[in-house]
């Protein structure tokens, strides 16, 4: 699913705004991750990996918690 189709209806709730938000930054957590892969060859980038896995796995932990409050959002709606 595109960004653009998760963002063409014109009122999002809080709670599919943030899971908007914390997806498109996980998106771009996976992006940095990837090219530093591709970039960081020597022993020395070890760390700057490690780093781009903490970074990775908090926005997949952001992605996760935002999902779990749109679920209860639609949960009450439904009554």
């Amino acid at each position: 699913m595109s960004s653009e189709s998760v963002s063409s209806p014109k009122h999002l709730t809080r709670a599919e705004q943030e899971v908007h938000s914390a997806s498109e930054r996980l998106n771009e957590q996976i992006d940095e991750a990837l090219a530093a892969v591709a970039s960081l060859r020597d022993p020395d980038g070890v760390g700057e990996l490690e780093a781009r896995a903490d970074r990775l796995e908090r926005a997949a932990r952001d992605l996760s918690v935002a999902l779990r409050e749109l679920a209860e959002e639609r949960r009450r709606e439904r009554g």
